[in-house]
């Protein structure tokens, strides 16, 4: 039985944003379409036919910040006693799921409140009341239709280049990162897009994402547990995997 799965590396604007589409059956995960520049339909057009979707994006943002902005437009805003200014707003940068990723693998994500992700989070939320309102769950832990991946963490725990291949400036990188995941996950046909994927980074974080989503939906990736449940339906929780990629196979 073939099972899809999206990737989608998302940006604020579409020509930064990449979509990965892979169709998996025995023996072979087949990328069978890699698209730069995807726009919203494209991108949940996508996300409403695949069986699992992973975003390179925050799904939301930090409770504390939500609490500060809201105790602000009430005029109602308190300041900790004594507490250094860098420190009471380091609070409100980042969510509980990004301090996990950063002690899981020395990788910081940004901040969607602080950062200019932030901007990319908003068209992510969007995306999501699209996704919703054609009847597709969404939750923000990742059991839903959608999980939110890293690919940079994903490359990591793989093993893989995970660093130094972003820019023009760095297509050897590219390259030689394109070389080490096809000769570790030789069942990955990158098809005709494999000249796409050695030009852009963009593209090849796509088909990360895309690999990621198959680790969530075959439930070998890190979820939330019944501390952290509450707090990650709301702010997001990036999955990691938890397997090798070799795992991955169908």
């Amino acid at each position: 039985m073939s099972v899809l799965t999206v990737g989608v590396d998302l940006a604020a604007e579409p020509p930064r944003t990449a979509l990965a589409r892979l169709d998996w059956s025995p023996g072979r995960a087949h990328l069978t379409r890699l698209d730069l520049g995807a726009d919203d339909a494209t991108c949940l057009e996508a996300m409403i036919t695949a069986d699992k979707t992973g975003i390179d994006c925050p799904l939301g943002w930090p409770a504390p910040f939500i609490d500060f902005i809201t105790a602000h437009r009430e005029g109602n805003v308190t300041v900790p006693p004594g507490v250094p200014g860098l420190t009471w707003r380091r609070a409100l940068t980042h969510r509980l799921t990004d301090h996990v990723v950063q002690t899981r693998t020395g990788l910081r994500p940004l901040s969607p409140s602080a950062d200019r992700i932030g901007h990319t989070t908003m068209r992510c939320a969007a995306l999501l009341a699209g996704l919703a309102s054609y009847g597709h769950p969404v939750d923000r832990r990742g059991t839903g239709a959608v999980a939110e991946v890293y690919p940079a963490a994903s490359l990591k725990l793989w093993g893989l280049p995970h660093q130094g291949y972003k820019r023009s400036r760095n297509l050897s990188s590219l390259n030689t990162l394109v070389d080490r995941l096809k000769s570790s996950a030789p069942w990955l046909d990158l098809a005709s897009f494999e000249p796409l994927c050695r030009k852009s980074d963009d593209a090849l974080d796509a088909v990360i994402c895309a690999l990621t989503a198959r680790a969530a939906a075959l439930g070998k990736t890190t979820t939330p547990g019944p501390e952290e449940s509450a707090t990650a339906a709301t702010e997001g929780w990036i999955t990691l995997p938890t397997t090798p990629l070799a795992d991955l196979a169908p």
